[in-house]
């Protein structure tokens, strides 16, 4: 499975440079989900979970010019590319506002991840560490395949990124 900056060809530096980029904003998010999993508080890493997803795929769409604002501002066949590369991939977040009742129903993808998590922050220091892992992890995983439907979309759509 490639990975992001695979996926991005390397002709193209403007979209390798929107992957770098959202690499380093989905690191601080992922470190900042690790050390909420960590903490034996029932539910507080899903909260916290929902809360960093909820505000980084909004910042990754931004990044591949793909946020419901910049596609509004495209010309309409332009938008409409857009819209059937979208399809085309199925992601439920390319282009959308996001709220958190979607990225929950989204993050089902990473449920099992989640539910090892919440098992293993119970068990003293070693679950802590395990459970800080699989969700920097989670995280991590959610963000990389959300920045390879951008990337997809991008490119199905022949998106110039500024």
């Amino acid at each position: 499975m490639p990975t992001p900056l695979k996926l991005a060809s390397s002709d193209d530096a403007v979209l390798q440079a929107a992957v770098q980029r959202s690499r380093k904003l989905l690191h601080k998010r992922a470190l900042m989900a690790a050390v909420a999993s960590a903490v034996p508080v029932p539910g507080l890493d899903w909260a916290v979970d929902a809360a960093l997803l909820s505000r980084l795929i909004p910042q990754i769409n931004k990044e591949f010019g793909l946020a419901p604002e910049q596609i509004d501002q495209l010309d309409p066949t332009k938008r409409e590319q857009v819209e059937k590369a979208v399809a085309m991939v199925g992601s439920v977040l390319v282009g959308k506002f996001i709220s958190r009742d979607l990225v929950i129903k989204a993050a089902t993808k990473i449920g099992t991840r989640m539910a090892t998590k919440q098992l293993a922050k119970y068990i003293p220091l070693a679950g802590q560490l395990v459970a800080a892992s699989v969700g920097y992890a989670a995280i991590r995983y959610f963000g990389e395949e959300h920045m390879k439907d951008c990337i997809r979309v991008a490119q199905q759509a022949q998106l110039r990124l500024a």
